[in-house]
Formats: structure tokens, C-alpha cells, sequence
């Protein structure tokens, strides 16, 4: 018998707590993966929480006992070791892999079109399925499993979501960028993982904001061209006057100031892109739509194609670094609580 600890959720609104149960055997093309690292990310709070806010009062709720039974265990940025695989699966045992966690039904529109990410019942690992808060995960399918080689596992683990996310954002606004310098708005641990993958797919350096200046001073260290708080009245107004609008923005926040922010900022014909689950409210006349010819779209995370795009981008170099905080898996709540304060710049990652 394989013992796996695990960090669970035991109940909504309450701290994490360990368990131990017997690991999964894996059948058919299943795999087992003995976890080395597993991101922590903004949106296991929101699952701890229970709901995503939706401006004012109004909750998302996602405690039904059909998304997901108690407990749970929350973490979807994995990397890890095949310890064992099924009968049907193909891969070899001691291999290292990241693990793509946004795994569908298999038979839905989404998922015929290669965007699993999209399912209509998804499966996805630390959200409806048992993730990476713990010592293994049972995997599917082999193609799940992406090669990091030459890559360290924090890394390939936080590039299965925040990277995979921003990449996804980034790519919708490839053609836009090549008008003029992009807009980063949010400096979180998505929004770093951003920047870094601007630097290396865009022809400019891009533009942040963030109302943190810890965060500010961290993305200029990293290479972005200027930095602006969006608290700042005057703010907007001076990225005009140096930039006479921008045409693409990513919102890694998902406020209703952040996206306020990002898209007051673009020239005519520009769009932003959302990513962030934050909350709150939109409004703008509809005549500026047309008017300004600007688009507002949303993105969640991305598909496997575009997952093992972003890890050959990795591997080739051209990604730098983004900061990483080790901690173990016992840090895992409070590794949540610091992010919920916002004391986090990078990524936090648990050590199995």
C-alpha cells in the first residue's frame, strides 16, 4: 500500500488540514505521479472560499457536491515523477513530467476541438478532481504529461497554469503588440509569469501597472519598459501622453478598477484580454464600442496544445525566470493565507 498525505479541504471557509488515505492504483492509460512541487495559485482561494465574487453582493457560489466531495485536495500546478502507470499507459516509470491539469470529458464540442481547457463536464485537476496538495495524483491519460527536461520542477509546475494562462492571454494579443508596447495589468503571480513571457514573444517591452510598488520596482528589475499605479488619478492620462493609447492589454486582476484601468488605456482598435478572477463590475456605454472599436474578451487558463507551445518556449531559453518561493506542504495554508493578504511577489510553490 502507497500512502498519500494531502493538504484537504475539509469544509468551505475553513483552514486546510492534513490526511492520509491509501494512493489511487492506476488503471488502463491512468498514471500515477509522485509529486516534487505544486504551485499555489489565486483561484485555490476562491475554491476554499467556496465562491467567486461577482461584484457587490452577489457570490458565485461552487460548494455543490457535485463539482467536487470533501474533502478536496485543492493545487492544479503540478510537477512530479511517474511512480507508477496502468496497463495501457505508455510511459516509462522514473520519468519527470509537469502535469497539465485541464483535463475534459473527452466528448464534448470543447474538448473535440482540442480545448479541454473549455470542457462542459470538466475534470480538471484541483478543481473538480483531486489535485496537487498532496504526496500523488492520478493522471488519465500520458498525454497529459509534458517534458520539462532542462527546466526545475517549481518552474515547469507554475508554467501548467499561471504560464499556460498567460500565454493564452499573451498570444490573443500577438498581432496588437506588434502595433506598440502591451499593457500588463497586475503583477500577482500570473501577471509576473506575463511579463516574463512578453519579454520573450513580443517586439517592445511591455507597460505594467499595479497599485503594489513593491510589485512596480520587481517588474522594472525584470525588464518591463514603465510602470504605473492605477491609483494614481493622473496615471492613465500619462500613459496617453507617452504612448497615445495602447493597443493590446492582458487584466491578470479581473477588478472592476483593474479593468478599468486597462481598457481607458487603449488606442482605437485595441483590445484587453481577462484573466483574473477578482470580482466586481463593468460598465461603459455601448455606442463606445463601436466608436472606439475596442474588444474586451475573457480566457481561461489555455488547451494542451498551447501548453506544450509555452513549455518548448521554456525549454528553449528565451523565458526568464519568474520569482519563486519554496515552502512545504505543510505551508500550504498559510501559503494561501499570505496570498489572499497579497504579501506574495512570484510564485509560492509546495515541496513535496
Amino acid at each position: 500500500m502507497t500512502r498519500m498525505i494531502r493538504q484537504s479541504m475539509t469544509a468551505y471557509a475553513t483552514p486546510l488540514c492534513e490526511t492520509v488515505v491509501e494512493a489511487p492504483e492506476p488503471r488502463g492509460t491512468e498514471v500515477l505521479v509522485r509529486i516534487n512541487r505544486c504551485g499555489v495559485c489565486h483561484s485555490d482561494i476562491h475554491l476554499q472560499d467556496g465562491y467567486f465574487s461577482l461584484g457587490g453582493d452577489k457570490k458565485l457560489d461552487v460548494t455543490s457536491p457535485t463539482q467536487r466531495a470533501l474533502p478536496f485536495t485543492l493545487g492544479h500546478e503540478i510537477a512530479g515523477v511517474v511512480e507508477e502507470a496502468g496497463p495501457d499507459a505508455r510511459v516509462e516509470s522514473g520519468r519527470s513530467f509537469a502535469v497539465f491539469p485541464w483535463i475534459g470529458c473527452g466528448q464534448c464540442a470543447a474538448c473535440k476541438a482540442g480545448e479541454e481547457n473549455l470542457c462542459a463536464a470538466p475534470r480538471h485537476l484541483g478543481i473538480q478532481v483531486d489535485g496537487g496538495f498532496a504526496t500523488h495524483v492520478l493522471v488519465p491519460h500520458p498525454r497529459y504529461l509534458i517534458d520539462h527536461t532542462g527546466l526545475p520542477a517549481a518552474l515547469a509546475g507554475a508554467y501548467m497554469c499561471s504560464g499556460l494562462t498567460a500565454y493564452s492571454a499573451l498570444k490573443r494579443i500577438a498581432e496588437h503588440a506588434k502595433r506598440g508596447p502591451a499593457l500588463l495589468v497586475g503583477l500577482g503571480g500570473v501577471g509576473m509569469m506575463g511579463l516574463a513571457l512578453a519579454l520573450a514573444m513580443f517586439p517592445q517591452p511591455p507597460i505594467v501597472a499595479d497599485i503594489d510598488a513593491a510589485k512596480r520596482e520587481a517588474a522594472l528589475k525584470a525588464g518591463a519598459a514603465t510602470a504605473y499605479d492605477p491609483a494614481d488619478p493622473n496615471a492613465r492620462k500619462a500613459l496617453f501622453k507617452a504612448t497615445g493609447g495602447v493597443y493590446g492589454a492582458v487584466d491578470f486582476v479581473g477588478s472592476d478598477g483593474s479593468l478599468a484601468f486597462a481598457s481607458g488605456a487603449l488606442a482605437k482598435g485595441g483590445k484587453v484580454v481577462i484573466t483574473g478572477l477578482l470580482g466586481g463590475t463593468y460598465t461603459t456605454p455601448i455606442a463606445m464600442f463601436p466608436l472606439r472599436v475596442f474588444t474586451i474578451e475573457g480566457t481561461m487558463t489555455g488547451t494542451l496544445a498551447e501548453a506544450n507551445e509555452m513549455m518548448a518556449l521554456a525549454r528553449s531559453g528565451k523565458i526568464p525566470p519568474v520569482p519563486i518561493i519554496e515552502r512545504p506542504l505543510s505551508a500550504a495554508q498559510a501559503s494561501l493565507d499570505d496570498l489572499r493578504a497579497g504579501k506574495i511577489v512570484g510564485r509560492v510553490v509546495l515541496a513535496v
